[in-house]
């Protein structure tokens, strides 16, 4: 794994054509390795922005802090 921290949000594309958020935290154990706890939010959205949108206004996200797959 890298040790460059990954982006805090992911938005995916399911199977259906909907978008998908996924939340990760990252933590470092006692020897800095980072420890990454993915978690996928129950809603789904219907545009990439729809997604974006929900994460700023229910986790605080900012621009930049998104990454796509």
């Amino acid at each position: 794994m890298s040790r460059i921290p990954v982006k805090p949000f992911l938005i995916t594309k399911d199977e259906e054509g909907n978008f998908r958020l996924t939340v990760r935290v990252t933590r470092y154990n006692m020897y800095n390795y980072p420890l990454v706890t993915s978690t996928l939010q129950e809603e789904t959205f219907r545009t990439m922005a729809a997604a974006r949108a929900f994460a700023r206004e229910e986790f605080n996200a900012e621009a930049g802090q998104y990454a796509t797959k």
